[in-house]
């Protein structure tokens, strides 16, 4: 009888073991599917200029996947359009933070470093961005002609 109990009890924790793991399995599946389309909705309002409504689904995004350096980049380029530069820049940090790489976060740095008149940034990040660049490499040469032109000179007219 003892033994019996044992058994219905050892296959009913399997069983609840195996119940719980596909549970699991499912709702991570879930919760990928949903991030996907929260981007995707989000993309498509932006796209839109429904940019409100856009920022509401990117941010919806990070909840649920905070490392998805393209909902950063897009909420940057919400706030580019409202005029919040102090956002616009911490976002596009956030996406540097995930994705060093991604050359047009480093290129909205850069701009937004120029108009601070942050020449040393600018100059660090361009560097950065050299290395980096594959798509957009021709606007650091006009960033850097740009910064050329209004970089103060050390003048010796002594």
């Amino acid at each position: 009888m003892i033994i019996s109990l044992t058994r219905e009890h050892s296959s009913m924790n399997k069983m609840f073991k195996f119940t719980l793991f596909f549970y699991l399995l499912i709702n991570i599946f879930n919760i990928s599917i949903s991030s996907e389309k929260f981007f995707n909705k989000a993309l498509e309002l932006y796209e839109n200029k429904k940019y409100e409504d856009a920022r509401f689904m990117f941010e919806r995004n990070i909840v649920f996947n905070p490392k998805h350096s393209k909902s950063y980049l897009y909420l940057a380029k919400i706030y580019n359009h409202e005029e919040n530069q102090e956002k616009e820049e911490k976002n596009l940090e956030a996406t540097l933070l995930i994705e060093p790489n991604n050359e047009e976060a480093i290129l909205m740095l850069i701009k937004i470093a120029l108009e601070k008149s942050n020449y040393l940034k600018v100059k660090d990040l361009s560097k950065t961005f050299i290395e980096v660049c594959e798509k957009l490499c021709d606007e650091n040469k006009s960033i850097l002609e740009s910064l050329e032109n209004i970089e103060p000179k050390n003048n010796n007219d002594s």
